[in-house]
């Protein structure tokens, strides 16, 4: 919302004479009651000689590719001065602003005499972008007759010492798109009395101006109508007026147009002027038909949803109810007849109405915030008045008043509820003060000694509805910044409990590894698990559909991290970064038999125990997964030498470094799981249990996903994980080592690790360490076999260990893994 300072110290003024507030106090102003202020700019800067001029003769010059205007202007000087435009939008008598030599525009743009296009060009007749007093660029400024005379110092006709302030405002507070609602809020925050402009005089109910006829699932809770004739079509709209849309950001168009924007503005409520001459029969507010089509006013064909709610007549669709008008009925240059609308529409069928057709307007803003249905004949009457007043037409005593304003429901809440919430004791009356300032009808009530504050809050503040609201009023006027800040002390003899010890431990332990935590998206698309080639049957593919998905191409939730992961993965790809070691930790979403949809809980009271009992059954499982992906270089490129891809035994650690900061003792089987390539993929095993696997991915799914070659992975249970109350007391030996190395034969299809659990099951007690340091194939072992050479370190806590002791526990693990696995010394 963009808003002229002076338009609210104006409206200001009519309760509090003289008031006026410097741009950084109003800045001040409305923080203080809590919005958020984007930008406080002034329009220009202008430096140097602006004057209104007078266009006296316009040449066209036709022998250049654009078109191009020799114009000559009075400036009130002794001589017109020569100028060479490009713009087409003046005329012969028009007044525009004129930069004279030595004026200096917005961006340090520099006007001086120069020779352009084969003539001299003595100054800049300037737009209303060129000035800084709007975004619009289309054409040249051009003001109203009688707004000045030539010569006459345009720093002080435009305006341009006064501010301009931007806020961002919620969607809780739509009563803030409005000069109304700001000043409301300004006159709370200062301490002011407020002359609400909505108060305006009616023109007369008499009988209804127009027909109309409001189908019940039209979503319209009020609907009104009033006729402006005998409008002159050479009226202007004044230049206060004008100035006012321009520094709003809105261009103005004509009187009529403008008329309904500047009602908007000020009022919050959003309007529409048909040309009554192009009406045919009575209105119809209903919903679209099925087929039917409407041109809105920027010139789109648009084809209906059934959802849509339209104004349509015997001709069919006329606007496009809370969103855009058609063109149809559009106010034209010929224009005697303007019938107004003003209405209040369903917010969530205009805001659907908007995303459905990619159409946002200023309108449909206000309505998806939900407008004051109070407000609707007042406005209506205030842009007739104002209408009538710029082109000298009459309004008309007819009006139309469809609906009507619903009562609100009174709020009951403790006085001291404020107090109690905010830990502050306000001072005695405050919280009525402070409702009663944003328009709220308050009365007291005494029961049973305690005291209440019943609160009927105004039309225009849908979003009070319980105490907490209240309260939340009273909290933010009294100042949120006199609230104290105390924390509250932490328990004695709490800490964090054991699953979150074993995140963070985990977390820690793969930092430490070289990975770098995301946070991967939790939602995925199912198109994902074709690129994987997941049979249909593959539980992976049974997701959780979301209702109202942030991405409609992104609408499941994730049974699995590694697409989330994978994605991150593309994005730092395409973005140069591929040597990456990732990790998330998160949930992902496992339906079960018995996950469904339940009805809605009340909110009004604490469900019951059987309601509680059938949502939570109905909730899928949600475990807690340690995700890993690597990627390109593992060890990087030196004077050491060359670099080392990441492959399947750094997915290994991996899982092993998750595993001991868990304090469980991991296997690793052979795996067969998509993504992972069926010959590097492990099982990773606990107590008996698979809970995850490693190893490298499949180079289909790479492919398509567009990954570096050789990408590895790990997914891994924690929630499957026993707890292990880790509480270390390592048992040191002061006897030395015995080291021994053993290579085994045995076939390629044998698993490493499985050769490697044996031989640590073989070697007993006395084996400390058992290490892989060199695997070995050829033709000397014979077809498809391999040799397989660890390291062993012996050690006894008691004596010093003998050789013969250590070789035997040495030939005993050999005779294990003989026996387990086939294998023999090599």
């Amino acid at each position: 919302m963009r808003v002229a300072q002076s338009w609210l110290t104006e409206i200001i003024q009519r309760a509090n004479p003289g008031w006026e507030v410097t741009p950084a106090e109003l800045d001040a102003g409305f923080v203080n009651v809590g919005l958020e202020v984007e930008e406080v700019v002034q329009p220009g800067p202008v430096t140097g000689p602006l004057v209104v001029a007078r266009v006296s003769t316009i040449e066209e010059l036709t022998e250049f590719k654009k078109p191009i205007r020799f114009c000559t202007v009075d400036t009130g000087e002794d001589a017109p001065r020569d100028i060479v435009c490009g713009a087409q939008n003046f005329s012969v008598g028009d007044l525009v602003v004129v930069a004279l030599p030595g004026a200096v525009l917005p961006g340090d743009f520099a006007i001086a005499t120069r020779k352009t296009y084969g003539r001299t060009s003595d100054g800049m007749i300037c737009s209303a972008k060129e000035l800084g007093l709007g975004r619009d660029h289309a054409g040249i400024l051009v003001l109203p007759v009688g707004t000045a005379a030539p010569g006459d110092d345009a720093h002080k006709v435009l305006g341009l010492s006064d501010s301009v302030i931007e806020l961002a405002v919620t969607p809780d507070r739509g009563y803030c798109l409005s000069v109304r609602g700001l000043t409301r809020e300004l006159c709370c925050g200062f301490g002011l009395l407020f002359a609400d402009p909505a108060h305006v005089p009616v023109h007369g109910v008499e009988r209804p101006t127009w027909g109309v006829s409001v189908e019940p699932d039209a979503g319209a809770q009020r609907f009104a109508l009033r006729r402006v004739t005998g409008v002159d079509t050479q009226a202007v709209t004044p230049w206060w007026m004008q100035r006012r849309l321009l520094l709003s950001g809105i261009r103005p168009i004509s009187p009529a147009v403008d008329v309904t924007n500047y009602v908007l503005l000020e009022l919050g409520q959003p309007m529409h002027a048909f040309d009554a001459s192009k009406v045919s029969g009575d209105l119809v507010v209903r919903r679209a038909k099925r087929g039917e089509k409407l041109v809105t006013l920027d010139d789109v064909t648009r084809e209906l949803d059934p959802e849509d709610v339209v104004i349509a007549d015997d001709s069919g669709p006329l606007s496009l109810a809370g969103v855009m008008g058609g063109a149809s009925t559009e106010v034209g240059d010929a224009t005697t007849e303007v019938l107004l609308e003003a209405a209040c529409w369903n917010p969530l069928l205009v805001f659907r109405t908007s995303r459905r057709h990619k159409l946002s307007s200023e309108s449909s803003r206000r309505f998806e915030r939900a407008v004051d249905p109070a407000l609707t004949v007042a406005a209506l009457d205030r842009a007739a008045e104002l209408l009538a007043e710029i082109t000298g037409g009459v309004v008309e005593s007819e009006l139309t008043d469809v609906g009507m304003v619903p009562e609100r429901a009174a709020i009951k809440m403790p006085v001291d509820l404020p107090d109690r919430i905010a830990g502050v004791t306000y001072e005695a009356g405050a919280a009525r003060f402070r409702l009663e300032q944003i328009g709220a009808s308050v009365l007291e009530e005494d029961e049973d000694g305690e005291q209440f504050l019943v609160v009927t809050p105004p039309s225009w503040r849908p979003d009070l509805g319980v105490p907490a609201d209240l309260v939340e009023e009273v909290l933010r006027l009294e100042g949120l910044d006199v609230i104290p800040s105390v924390l509250p002390a932490a328990p004695a003899g709490r800490g964090l409990t054991a699953l979150q010890l074993r995140r963070r431990s985990v977390s820690k332990a793969l930092a430490h590894h070289g990975c770098v935590e995301v946070q991967p998206s939790p939602f995925i698309s199912p198109g994902v698990f074709d690129q994987w080639g997941l049979d249909d049957t593959d539980a992976r593919r049974k997701t959780v559909r979301v209702l109202n998905p942030l991405d409609s191409e992104r609408a499941s939730l994730a049974t699995t991290l590694l697409p989330g992961l994978l994605d991150v993965v593309a994005r730092n790809v395409s973005r140069g970064q591929r040597d990456l070691a990732l990790y998330a930790i998160g949930q992902v979403v496992l339906p079960q038999d018995n996950t469904r949809p339940v009805p809605m809980l009340p909110v009004d009271r604490r469900p019951s125990d059987e309601q509680l009992e059938e949502l939570f059954g109905s909730l899928p499982d949600q475990p807690v997964r340690v995700g890993v992906i690597l990627t390109g270089l593992r060890e990087p490129t030196g004077p050491w030498g060359r670099g080392r891809v990441a492959e399947a035994s750094d997915a290994f650690a991996a899982a092993e470094a998750i595993a001991d900061a868990a304090g469980v003792v991991l296997q690793r089987h052979a795996g067969n799981l998509l993504p992972w390539h069926p010959g590097r993929c492990a099982e990773l095993v606990v107590d008996g249990v698979v809970v995850g696997h490693a190893g490298e991915l499949h180079p289909a799914v790479v492919e398509a996903m567009h990954l570096p070659p050789r990408a590895c992975a790990v997914e891994m249970e924690l929630d499957g994980l026993p707890i292990v109350e880790n509480l270390p007391a390592p048992e040191l030996s002061v006897f030395p080592a015995v080291h021994q190395d053993v290579a085994v034969v045995v076939d390629d299809s044998v698993p490493a690790a499985d050769v490697e659990n044996s031989l640590r099951a073989g070697a007993g007690s006395l084996l400390e360490e058992i290490r892989l340091f060199d695997v070995f194939s050829g033709t000397q072992l014979g077809e498809g076999k391999k040799s397989l050479a660890y390291s062993l370190r012996f050690r006894a806590s008691d004596r010093t260990l003998t050789e013969d002791e250590a070789t035997a526990a040495r030939d005993a693990a050999v005779d294990r893994a003989h026996q387990d696995l086939g294998a023999h010394l090599r």
